[in-house]
């Protein structure tokens, strides 16, 4: 399938719609599609928050901030899409339960479009794993994202996980100082090689 089917194809995806029509949201699918074969850079994220759903546009809030300022990118070169591709593991939006708290993405996304989208990106260098849900599905395994991030070295040079951006994790920043100090300059580093 080529490039422009898929995208197509993906884009007007509604196997949740039924499914995120009973969230606290009420809401309808609208995948947010962001990468072109030709990208370097993959970042493999969690599922899009209301802001992004609201945008269609990945990281458009104060999550993707952070993201690039660990990255060390701008917001032009972050969404080029023949250098970085966002490749979430649920492209939709999954909605919130009745307290107001994101509900996972469903597996259903990863299992239907997950291969076939990374598959076409053959030209990726590297490749972040943000959060629980990509880490486990990259790496295989259940371990934590602490553990995980933590062993970071261990998959290196192509594969860097990372914790979620998200402001929640601004307490697991400050108890584990390593990140910032050992991590980010690494991350920093591989991300301008593999995007010059």
């Amino acid at each position: 399938m080529s490039f422009e089917a898929l995208r197509s194809e993906l884009s007007s995806c509604t196997i949740c719609a039924d499914r995120f029509a009973a969230t606290a949201t009420g809401h309808a699918p609208r995948p947010v599609v962001w990468f072109a074969p030709d990208a370097r850079l993959l970042i493999a994220g969690q599922a899009p928050g209301m802001k992004v759903h609201q945008s269609g546009k990945p990281f458009t809030d104060p999550s993707g901030d952070r993201l690039r300022d660990w990255m060390g990118v701008s917001e032009k070169v972050f969404y080029d899409r023949s250098r970085v591709a966002i490749v979430p593991m649920g492209f939709c939006f999954p909605g919130y339960n009745a307290r107001g708290s994101d509900l996972p993405p469903p597996k259903i996304c990863a299992q239907t479009w997950r291969r076939r989208v990374t598959d076409l990106l053959s030209g990726v260098r590297l490749t972040l794993l943000i959060g629980g849900y990509a880490q486990n599905w990259h790496l295989g395994g259940k371990a934590g994202v602490t553990e995980t991030v933590a062993a970071w070295r261990d998959h290196g040079p192509g594969i860097i996980p990372l914790p979620h951006p998200s402001w929640r994790n601004t307490g697991w920043l400050k108890k584990n100082p390593w990140f910032s100090a050992e991590l980010l300059p690494v991350l920093r580093a591989r991300v301008a090689e593999v995007l010059k």
